[in-house]
Parts: C-alpha cells; sequence; structure tokens
C-alpha cells in the first residue's frame, strides 16, 4: 500500500454539540462559532444540536455519534463548570475508552492567563471512544475560540508534528494508507 502523504491535509467529519438551557438553535453563537472555524479549517460539518443540560439526552447522541461510521470528531460546548445543572462532564465521562488529559490541563493553563483561579472550574476534557475523538468546552466564545485556534485545530490538521489525533481517528486516510 501506498504511504500516506503527510503534506497533505485531510478533512474529517465533525459534529457540533451545544448543552445550554439557555440557547437554541437560533442564538446558539458559540456553536455558530466551532462550525465557523472547523468548516474555514477545511473540515466538514456532519450535524449539529443544541441540548437542554440532561445527561441522559447528551449520552444518547453522544452514543448515537460515536456508533455512527461517519463522525470523526465531537466538539460539545456548555455545561462544563461547577453551574447547577450541568452535566456535560458527567454524560460524557463514561462514555470514553480513553481519555486525553493534556487537552483539559492545556485549556485551563491558556484560560489562567485571562481569568485567574477561576480557570481551575473548567471541566474541560477530551477523550476517544470507538474511533470518534471527543472534545469538551466551555460555552463562552472565547473558551470556544482559545479551545479551537490553540488546541483542537492542530491536532486535527495531519500535517502538525510531531504528531495529531488524524491517524487516530475512524476511517481516517492515514490508517487507511497503510502507516
Amino acid at each position: 500500500m501506498p504511504r500516506p502523504d503527510l503534506s497533505r491535509f485531510y478533512p474529517l467529519s465533525i459534529a457540533v454539540l451545544t448543552v445550554s438551557d439557555s440557547r437554541s438553535s437560533a442564538n446558539d453563537s458559540s456553536g455558530d462559532l466551532l462550525c465557523q472555524l472547523l468548516q474555514t479549517a477545511g473540515h466538514q460539518l456532519a450535524e449539529r444540536i443544541v441540548l437542554p443540560n440532561n445527561k441522559y439526552h447528551v449520552r444518547a447522541v453522544l452514543s448515537q455519534w460515536i456508533a455512527s461510521e461517519t463522525i470523526q470528531v465531537v466538539l460539545l460546548n456548555g455545561g462544563t463548570g461547577y453551574a447547577r445543572g450541568n452535566c456535560t462532564v458527567e454524560a460524557l465521562t463514561p462514555l470514553m475508552d480513553t481519555q486525553v488529559p493534556g487537552f483539559g490541563e492545556l485549556f485551563r493553563q491558556l484560560s489562567f492567563n485571562e481569568l485567574g483561579s477561576a480557570a481551575m472550574q473548567s471541566g474541560a476534557l477530551a477523550g476517544l471512544a470507538n474511533g470518534t475523538l471527543l472534545f469538551a468546552m466551555p460555552g463562552s466564545g472565547g473558551a470556544c475560540t482559545v479551545a479551537m485556534q490553540q488546541l483542537i485545530l492542530p491536532q486535527l490538521d495531519s500535517k502538525t508534528g510531531p504528531c495529531n489525533f488524524v491517524a487516530h481517528v475512524k476511517n481516517n486516510p492515514i490508517n487507511n494508507c497503510g502507516a
């Protein structure tokens, strides 16, 4: 089999889930931002949903996306802090096969520069489940921008070295090329 061309960008199929009791598809500015950033980077928006803080509804949608053969990455925003009713971390954690602790650690470190000690209240986390890469971040536009531009998008680019997550998601062209 031919070796993958690691100088080439491989677009991924990405779903966006906003978890919020105050947002709808009409006013989900952070979800809009995530969609715009992923598409500008060259990825494909597979699906987008806004759900209230209900861990069972969130798990049901995530389970469908994790089982899907086409969705490679899920971006969750909202519901990651310590506010009453937030459930994203509790909904997501039991579904993950492997956690990526560096994402939450680095996100909180970057947030500390802006928020100070309040950054420790972010439950930002990431992991893999059935070959689907999952990233959960706070729902503010600033938090989504930091997470996407500084952490997520570089790791979703097969040209990023020395390593990236493209080879770890299901149905990726790098694994399919025999790497």
